[in-house]
This record gives C-alpha cells, structure tokens and sequence, in this order.
C-alpha cells in the first residue's frame, strides 16, 4: 500500500502543476507536470511488474 500513497501523492502533487499551468500559463509548471507524469509512469510499471511477479507465485 506504500506505492499506492506514492501514487496519490504524486497526483496531489500534478494537480497542482497542471492547475498553474492550464489556469496561469506558468510553463516551469508544465515542465513539473511532465517530470510528474513520468514519474508516475515509472511507478506504475513498476507496481504493474510487481502485481505480475506475484500473481505467478
């Protein structure tokens, strides 16, 4: 459940971001907001591979 938390953080976190940069065109936001998502990509595959891993033992 730790990574679900890292997951919902990083959510809260991108909100944020895509808030300041849709709302007020601040771009630096909208270069967190990318790094943010591939972040939470990252985690995602990995929580993805970690799921597969155990489903097979």
């Amino acid at each position: 459940m730790n990574r679900f938390n890292e997951i919902k953080t990083l959510v809260d976190d991108l909100e944020v971001d895509m808030e300041k940069f849709y709302s007020k065109g601040n771009k630096t936001a909208g270069t967190r907001a990318r790094k943010l998502l591939q972040d939470l990509k990252k985690l995602s595959q990995d929580i993805r591979v970690d799921i597969q891993n155990n489903k097979k033992q």
